[in-house]
């Protein structure tokens, strides 16, 4: 990676904080209570999407939430999420497109967090997604167009990235 390339420069597009809940409406409000006060926004729901009748699931039917970050809102919580975590990840958390993703058992993990009995004790994933300068023709109305081979963030750039951008150690 040349230095002097700002098209070459990584960054974070967004952080997705999600938390499968299930069908029950009231774990789904306790865990839209956690998920709210972990991120500070607001969390939407995630319905299902296929139909599995021994689980009593049916499309439609809420199964649980997300919240999405970005800018400085999604580096300031990966950090957070990062250190609950010890700096450590995977080799395995990364895929070949340069995302990653990791899970947290407890929400108390997180560090200025407090428990609160009423809430009870939930896990949550958090799933980071990065990108490129020039990514948007990908998504863009008029003509969008693939990436272009030499300029998809590899996995191995994302692991240098997320090291010396968050110090972590990936094992």
């Amino acid at each position: 990676m040349d230095q002097g390339n700002k098209m070459q420069e990584i960054g974070i597009e967004k952080v997705t904080v999600n938390m499968g809940v299930g069908a029950n409406p009231d774990e789904m409000h306790s865990a839209q209570k956690i998920i709210e006060k972990i991120t500070g926004k607001k969390a939407i729901q995630t319905k299902c999407k296929i139909r599995l009748p021994k689980w009593n699931l049916r499309p439609g039917l809420p199964i649980g939430l997300k919240v999405t970050l970005r800018d400085n809102d999604a580096a300031a919580f990966l950090l957070r999420a990062l250190s609950a975590k010890d700096n450590r990840l995977s080799s395995r958390n990364f895929d070949n497109n340069g995302n990653f993703g990791f899970g947290i058992k407890e929400y108390i993990d997180l560090p200025e967090v407090r428990y609160d009995p009423s809430l009870g004790v939930r896990g949550f994933d958090v799933l980071v997604t990065l990108h490129r300068a020039g990514y948007r023709v990908k998504r863009r109305k008029r003509k969008p167009a693939k990436i272009g081979k030499n300029h998809v963030i590899k996995k191995q750039e994302a692991i240098v990235f997320v090291q010396k951008k968050f110090g972590v150690v990936v094992e």
